[in-house]
This record gives structure tokens, sequence and C-alpha cells, in this order.
């Protein structure tokens, strides 16, 4: 089966989606709409692009989007997090269970971008046709536990008075992730292909424009192409579909508008490598975690982040290393805090042959960093002689300048340790905090403080284009 995995990076032209919305289900983030006039509640489609950052959630589940008028009475689109299992599960609970489909198929990567359509039509005469799973494109089959509904059911979707919310679950079960191109459709049951194809070169799903699509009373189309806080037009709630069903903004800001989407993936910090610490903020953000690397691995090309340490501890530790299940380290600045390049071929052991190797002095001044501080990550693989050269608030003289060997047999990460209560903050492209300089790559992507210097940020068309 097709999958996004980490993204549709290699297709080039065809339409880009510019922006999603990062939800923390830390600061309860969420969308809502208290739907006026009633729509088609047997007849509907649910179509979004989702990219998971968690695997557990509150109260268990990771909820997409819900129509709630009672306790009693709710549609509810997620995943199951209980017992960390992660399945996708659509249902609809009347004080009995109306619908219920549990995949059997688990949904762990939290580098990837998924596209869910969930297709209603109870007037079918077939069970099995009044309600149909999507997954990157294909129709989701196998099921852990399929409870179809009754034919001619009225759900809560397009109900009136109906409270319909986009990451939460009506009961305070939000999600953890980002979400792009969030769609309902009043009044019809489409197929996954009226909102992406295949690539006909990489095979790769991939979202389309979307266009001629009847939206109906209660419709919406989410492009989160605004920043305000308002429901209107111009807010991160506006619906573009041209029905004006805009929704309420809670607990978010413009800074949860981010460029990480499903037509270019940001890399993030991977909480699947930790052994413990806290994740937030689209995984940009890291306390007490043990050696947490980056989703993508490099073997090629320039990189270029940033990153800070969030409160006063001396015991944050950033850099690069090879992955290869734990991590050994060189550290190359020992004064105050710690900013390690990390080898694993300090080891000397056979399994860890290759990789960095070689590390040289450090060809910098050292100097601490302190909370608030941003340290700028140079990271060249293209040089005949690697090299990393790190800075602290854009300083004339490096904290780090050192050449390295690489073989590329093991993929470079970006490097982060917490000890237990330490913090950090990442910016790969896609900020968590304000910025207040605006400086893009040379590709004109991401939004960092300093200049990248003929870097790139971490993203997979760049890395289509220099990894």
């Amino acid at each position: 089966m097709p999958l996004i995995i980490p993204a549709n990076s290699a297709v080039s032209g065809g339409f880009d989606v510019d922006n999603s919305l990062r939800f923390d289900d830390g600061s309860s983030d969420f969308l809502s709409k208290t739907v006026s006039s009633g729509g088609n509640q047997k007849t509907w489609t649910f179509s979004a692009w989702i990219k998971k950052t968690q695997l557990s959630g509150s109260g268990g589940y990771q909820t997409i989007f819900s129509a709630d008028k009672a306790t009693a009475n709710s549609v509810r689109i997620k995943f199951d997090a209980n017992a960390n299992d992660n399945k996708f599960e659509v249902y609809y609970y009347t004080g009995s269970m109306q619908l219920k489909l549990t995949t059997n198929r688990l949904f762990r990567d939290v580098s990837a971008w998924y596209h869910i359509v969930l297709a209603v039509d109870t007037t079918q005469g077939t069970a099995s046709n009044r309600v149909k799973l999507y997954v990157n494109g294909v129709q989701e089959t196998s099921f852990a536990t399929a409870t179809y509904p009754s034919q001619n059911l009225n759900t809560s979707v397009n109900e009136a008075s109906s409270p319909h919310q986009v990451a939460n679950g009506g009961g305070n079960l939000y999600f953890n992730g980002y979400l792009s191109e969030v769609c309902l459709i009043d009044g019809s049951q489409l197929a996954a292909d009226s909102f992406g194809e295949f690539d006909e070169d990489s095979g790769i799903w991939k979202p389309i424009k979307i266009s001629g699509l009847t939206f109906g009373t209660n419709g919406f189309h989410l492009e989160f192409k605004q920043a305000g806080t308002g429901t209107n037009a111009s807010g991160m709630g506006a619906d573009t579909s041209g029905e004006d069903n805009h929704f309420a903004v809670n607990n978010l800001t413009a800074i949860d508008q981010s460029t990480d989407t499903c037509t270019n993936n940001f890399t993030t910090l991977n909480p699947l490598t930790s052994f413990s610490g806290t994740f937030s903020e689209g995984n940009l953000k890291t306390t007490g975690s043990d050696d947490t690397v980056s989703t993508f691995g490099l073997t090629s090309g320039k990189w270029y982040w940033e990153a800070q340490r969030t409160n006063t501890s001396n015991q944050a530790h950033f850099g690069i290393g090879c992955s290869n299940g734990s991590f050994s380290a060189t550290s190359i600045v020992t004064n105050g805090d710690y900013v390690y390049i990390r080898g694993d071929a300090t080891y000397g052991t056979a399994s860890r042959v290759g990789g960095i190797t070689s590390i040289g002095s450090n060809g910098g001044t050292p100097a601490t960093f302190t909370n608030g501080d941003i340290l700028s990550f140079y990271l060249d693989l293209d040089s005949s002689t690697k090299n990393i050269t790190i800075k602290k608030n854009n300083g004339s003289t490096p904290l780090v300048n050192t050449n390295f060997s690489y073989d590329g047999s093991i993929p470079i990460f970006v490097y982060s340790r917490m000890n237990s209560g330490v913090g950090a903050s990442f910016n790969f492209g896609s900020p968590i905090n304000a910025i207040s300089s605006g400086n893009q790559d040379g590709n004109s992507y991401g939004n960092f403080e300093y200049s990248t210097n003929g870097y790139y940020a971490l993203n997979t068309k760049n890395l289509a284009e220099y990894g």
C-alpha cells in the first residue's frame, strides 16, 4: 500500500499545501463550531491530512473530528491511544453503539503524513457501503471491529445545534499533531480521489486542489491560511469553501500556524527514541528526555537548524549523532552547558563500524549558554572535510567549529539529551516561538531567527534535492 513516509518528498510539481495547524493537547487546542441549520445527517464525507506527534492521548484518544449534541449522541473520528495500540477508529454512540469501525492497522509513525477519508451514506442497502474508510487513497477493508449503522440512520454530523469540533472529542479528548486540508462535505459520499491522487512517477499518494465539489449547508474547507483568532475569514478556523462555516479558535495563537504540511514535511524530534521525557508543541519541545534524535537522518547536504534551552539548568545537550539504537559521546565543549557531537564509533565495537570518526579539535571558544540563548547549527556533509559549526546568538566566534570524518554508512541525526526537568525547544523551520527576523533558506523555506548562510532547512523538498 502506498504510504506517505515521511511525505511525498519526491513528488515534483502539482499542488502544494502551504499551511497546517499545530495542535497540542497539553494546551487544550481545538477548533469549534455549533451547527445552526440542519444538513444531511445520513450522507457526508470527512477528509483530513494528519501528522501525529504522540502515541498517547488525553483520555486515551487522539480525536481528529467530532460532532456532539450530548454525551450520549456523538460521532468521533480518532486514533485509539489506549495501551498505545493506535488503531484508527470511528464511532457513533447514542446510548448504544450505532457505528464502530476499528482498524487492524496501527498508526504509530510520528514522522508521516496520513490522508484519512471517511465517507458515509446510511441510505445504502448494503451495510458495508454505508461507511467507507480510505487511508492514503486505498479503501480500508481489514477491521478489528466492524459495526455498520442501520439503514437510513441519522448521525449527529450536520445535526442542528450540534457542536462540531476539530482536534477535540467533545469531552477534552484532544489531538497532538498537525492537520491540513480538513474538509467536510454535507450531502455526498465521496471516494478518496476527490481529494488526492497517486503521482504517476512515484506512486505516492498526494493532495490535489479541491475544485468542483459541492460542500453543502454545513460543509467546510479549512486551509489554515490565516493567523487570526476571530471566528471569521481572517481566523485560523476560516472556511474557504465559500459556505462561510468558520470555526472558533480555542487556545491557539498565530505561532501554531505551520508550514509543515503534507506536501513539504519538516523534521521534528522523535519521541519514540527517548526512554523518558515529555514532548509537546508538535514534537519541537522536550523536557527531561533521554537521548533523542530527529525524525530525518542525513548522509549528505548542508543543513541548518536552531535550538534554545528553556530553563536554567546546565544539563542541556545539543549536537549530532549516528543512530544505531543508542548513543555514546565525545564532548567537545564541556564548559558549563554541554554541546555534544556524538559518534557511535567512540565505542569502537564491530557493530558500529563507520559513521562519525576522527572528531577534530573544537576550533572555537567554549562558552556557556543560558535560557533564551539561540544556538545556530550549520552541518556540512557535502565538503570533503565534514564540519559542524555551532553559534550562540549569531556571535562572530562559534562555540563549536570542528571537522570530522564520516563515511555515510550510518545516517546522521540531530541529537539532544535533557536531564530530568531540563527543557529545550527546536526550530527546524516551523518555529513554536515568535521570530523577530524571519530568515528563510535559499529555497525560501523556513522561518529562522538568523541567516542560514547557504545551508537548508530540514524538510522533504530540500532532502529530495540535496539529501
